[in-house]
């Protein structure tokens, strides 16, 4: 999983059929979250409702397409949560 904030968002009007009514958010990972290689932008499929400034959780690769029961999409990265905050324990024990 990433963290990332939404920066922006993609508008297809043709697209595969699979694909008809879901949200496309381009997604800026946190340095601290992200490997190095990953670090650049990316395109996720929200349908939780994450809007541009909002933080959020992806996930990325093959469990991305299966957010449907239905079938697997032909998707990468898909949005699973919105973050309300992080709180991460430094090692000498304090937050």
């Amino acid at each position: 999983m990433v963290v990332g904030t939404v920066v922006g968002n993609i508008w297809a009007t043709r697209k595969e059929d699979d694909l008809t009514g879901l949200k496309f958010l381009v997604i800026e990972p946190e340095p601290t979250y992200a490997e190095a290689s990953s670090r650049s932008r990316f395109i996720a499929v929200d349908r939780i409702g994450a809007g541009v400034g909002d933080q959020v959780m992806v996930t990325k690769g093959t469990s991305a397409s299966f957010i449907s029961t239905e079938f697997k999409l032909p998707i990468d990265a898909a949005v699973i949560g919105i973050v309300d905050s992080i709180e991460v324990e430094r090692g000498d024990g304090r937050v």
